[in-house]
């Protein structure tokens, strides 16, 4: 029956971490409240980025734009593993794997694409004070917000298609909490060393791409900031680029890790933990992190609830 007709397949088992009981019981409680919390934290970044005229700036543009996306690619994911913890059913169907798929993947990389033109932002700000508002006008950056969401849907759009056209003979258990192209590669039952070297180039130009900007733009900044004599000043210009880098730090060093650690050294139940890390985690602490580290956005913060509070 494992074995049936693919004419007749109409969906998938995402078996996740069905092998530990009590661990979905864990899962579904701390998954349920990161999930709320991630919400409510990018709903307040974008409130807070919308209301505050102080925030109408590029910096709060493109953060705006991270936390649309960090909600949207939790939510991608999040829900449909929360009803699979919920009980004993596991199954995804057929088209809800493709969209998920596609959309997951589609966020994760506009997301990498996001970060490294917010480098690119803070570069601009230190290095091009003078010019900042010149170089960083709101034309250049609704064209650049617009190309890291355009690229990012159009590569999924090209991968998820090429996974999907494999036969997998049948086969439809897949060992994750949700659908990703390499545990799906394991049901394909041809030869796909061309859709893992076509994985890989994509990865190495959506991933790294970004990276080698990020650190462009962060060498030229600490060239900058090391040539300003006052601690103070140095102090002020680290601090705007402190919650972005901490974020990158994040993000990257977990996608990397999971990406090009070569599958050998890894177990699928650290797979899982890791993906866990990427697609709840961070998302969650983006708004606590940009939150804590920013004077900015805590000022309009407090505006925004003693108001509240003066007109009751």
């Amino acid at each position: 029956m494992e074995q049936k007709n693919e004419s007749s397949f109409t969906g998938f088992i995402l078996l996740g971490f069905s092998d530990r009981l009590q661990l979905e019981l864990i899962l579904f409680v701390v998954l349920l409240i990161f999930y709320i919390f991630t919400l409510l934290g990018n709903t307040t970044i974008i409130a807070l980025s919308y209301l505050d005229a102080c925030l109408h700036t590029p910096m709060y543009f493109f953060l705006s734009n991270l936390s649309f996306l960090d909600m949207c690619y939790t939510t991608s994911i999040v829900p449909q593993f929360l009803f699979n913890l919920s009980g004993e059913d596991k199954s995804i169907s057929f088209g809800g794997c493709v969209v998920q798929m596609y959309i997951s993947l589609a966020l994760g990389c506009t997301e990498c694409i996001l970060l490294g033109v917010m480098a690119f932002d803070r570069y601009a700000a230190v290095c091009r004070p003078l010019h900042y508002t010149v170089i960083m006008h709101p034309r250049l950056c609704a064209l650049m917000a617009s190309a890291s969401w355009v690229t990012g849907f159009a590569n999924s759009l090209l991968q998820t298609a090429l996974v999907f056209l494999l036969p997998r003979c049948g086969r439809n258990k897949l060992a994750h909490f949700f659908c990703e192209i390499p545990p799906f590669l394991k049901l394909v039952c041809v030869d796909t060393t061309m859709n893992v070297y076509a994985s890989f180039f994509a990865s190495v130009i959506i991933l790294l791409t970004p990276v080698a900007l990020i650190v462009f733009s962060y060498g030229r900044i600490v060239r900058a900031v090391l040539r300003i004599k006052s601690a103070a000043g140095q102090r002020k210009a680290f601090g705007t680029c402190g919650s972005h880098l901490t974020v990158v730090s994040l993000f990257f060093g977990t996608a990397i890790y999971v990406y090009y650690q070569p599958s050998s050294k890894n177990s699928q139940d650290q797979d899982k933990f890791m993906s866990l890390f990427y697609t709840v985690i961070i998302p969650m602490t983006n708004p606590l992190i940009y939150t804590l580290r920013n004077r900015d956005v805590k000022g309009a913060m407090k505006k925004l609830l003693w108001k509240d509070s003066d007109s009751r």
